[in-house]
């Protein structure tokens, strides 16, 4: 398999993509307008912020799988456009933490103490001057943090360290993340742009966070507060900031990013109270051999299977999905296989009921359930990416209920299937010792292990019956690995799952079809 690097990343990354047997080409030095005519057959890209991954990058691109972007920001890769080609879109986001962290601190410390001018005086100008660099304390000071992912937490440690209180805003996190850590945690941005004598953001860019602190923003702060931004261009209102800037309204600020980079022409290259570096967040060397390495392992496991953690266009990643919960994905893979394969028609609608503590994590067994649903159809322009997009595109409406409580099970997973010939459901639960088994289809009590080949049968409860499907599958030599039955004494009708070794062919399934009582007959392919 080929993987293309089309940004510079660390030796370590390369060496050990080559170590695993991949074929890699270093195009980092190739103009982006030439890139796109060695796309065409890669299985993998790494890249980082100098490469736009667009709909012109993804149709050059047609045999792309997987899209590592090496650091933290996306906002360079048309995820939507990935997702609905079935391209895995992953990145690195703790690689670089505590080099953007300690990055933070610098611009926090020069903006109190304006140590790039002073330096600049004496060395480059020869001016000795003390009383003009007179700067103030982090001690004592209020440090506001917007967003507590990653970095937030590493640059409040510090803050700590330094005797400062500490603010946190963010709105996805447990309040106790900030709490536990010793900082007081705010419910509005607001009242943390009031209280705040530094605000230093550290979201990721969307479209809730662009210009997040504009002129509304800044009339509310302290007057001479400090801003800084080592996260990513935007998030702050450029034009805004200049011109709190100029008046004094704020005191200084640090920027690392900028909302257009290259940025060689902004006019806060001219104001003397900005600390400027040109997005140094993730540049030192242990951040960039992290970096690397961690985007190479991202891409084998990926390319292999074997895990998608980061993965930013799967409902959830799988490392947040306790152990004992995860057989649940490929259980609610088999249940929508089964019912599909044993239903006829248009897929019109899926109801997906879960109860116990599996019920928190329905989000990311959807696609799974999609993938049961479609993959025999449409092969392999489905995958576990794409499902939601296919299934809304077909026009399959979902239908989502969630309970903690569940009455005989620990956990229980309903799907209800609507098609264009009726509406059928089937439950299923993963018992204490791992095992998964089908708990009932229908009205109908079973217990069924979902094994890899699977006849089911309806039929009326009649005398013989299943003597005779013994006997024809044995003149077939198919041999019974297990034999379920699910009966409804009031309707005379009954179901049963039948594993077995090897494939039916069509004329053994046209004979138990044949078989006096029976209604319906389905091989199902696990």
């Amino acid at each position: 398999m080929k993987v293309i690097v089309t940004d510079n990343i660390a030796a370590d990354g390369i060496d050990i993509l080559k170590a695993a047997g991949l074929n890699v080409e270093v195009l980092a030095d190739l103009p982006k307008d030439k890139l796109l005519n060695h796309l065409s057959d890669t299985d993998a890209v790494v890249t980082r912020s100098a490469t736009t991954v667009d709909k012109k990058f993804l149709d050059a691109a047609e045999n792309l799988k997987v899209i590592v972007r090496a650091g933290v920001g996306i906002d360079n890769v048309d995820i939507t456009e990935a997702s609905r080609r079935g391209i895995l879109v992953m990145n690195v986001p703790a690689a670089n933490t505590i080099a953007a962290a300690e990055h933070t601190m610098n611009h926090i410390l020069s903006c109190l103490r304006l140590l790039p001018y002073s330096h600049n005086e004496l060395k480059n100008k020869k001016i000795w001057n003390r009383k003009r660099w007179m700067g103030k304390e982090l001690y004592g000071k209020t440090v506001g943090i917007i967003g507590f992912g990653h970095i937030g937490p590493e640059v409040a440690k510090r803050c700590i360290a330094f005797n400062a209180e500490v603010l946190v805003y963010d709105p996805y996190i447990d309040p106790k993340k900030a709490t536990n850590m010793h900082c007081k945690y705010l419910f509005s941005v607001e009242e943390l742009i009031k209280e705040s004598d530094i605000i230093t953001i550290h979201t990721p860019k969307t479209e809730e966070t662009i210009n997040m602190i504009a002129a509304n923003e800044l009339k509310i702060a302290k007057d001479g507060v400090i801003l800084i931004n080592c996260a990513r261009g935007g998030l702050y209102n450029e034009k805004d900031l200049y011109e709190s800037l100029k008046s004094g309204k704020v005191s200084a600020a640090g920027i690392d990013v900028f909302e257009h980079e290259p940025c060689i022409d902004s006019p806060f290259l001219s104001l003397e109270n900005i600390i400027v570096t040109p997005h140094l967040g993730a540049n030192t060397q242990e951040a960039q051999s992290r970096v690397a390495i961690e985007a190479a392992g991202e891409v084998i496991n990926a390319l292999n299977g074997k895990g998608f953690t980061n993965a930013l266009n799967l409902p959830m990643p799988d490392k947040q999905l306790p152990a004992n919960l995860s057989p649940f994905l490929k259980l609610a893979e088999k249940m929508a296989k089964i019912l599909k394969t044993i239903m006829d028609g248009t897929d019109k609608k899926i109801e997906i009921s879960s109860s116990g503590p599996i019920a928190e994590f329905t989000p990311i067994l959807k696609p799974f359930i999609y993938v049961g649903m479609l993959k025999e159809y449409l092969k392999e322009s489905l995958n576990y990416v794409n499902a939601g997009i296919v299934a809304e595109e077909r026009g399959i409406i979902t239908l989502e209920t969630a309970t903690t409580k569940s009455k005989n099970f620990t956990n229980l997973l309903k799907l209800t299937l609507t098609t264009s010939t009726g509406t059928r459901s089937i439950s299923g639960t993963i018992f204490e010792s791992g095992q998964s088994r089908i708990v009932s289809f229908d009205d109908f009590s079973i217990e069924v292990e979902p094994k890899p080949i699977l006849i089911f049968m309806k039929n009326r409860d009649i005398p013989g019956f299943i003597g005779n499907v013994g006997t024809i599958l044995g003149k077939a030599s198919i041999n019974i690995a297990d034999f379920r039955l699910g009966r409804q004494k009031i309707a005379h009708e009954a179901i049963s799952f039948i594993s077995v070794d090897t494939q039916l062919s069509k004329t053994v399934i046209n004979q138990l079809k044949a078989i006096d009582g029976t209604l319906e007959v389905k091989q199902i392919l696990l």
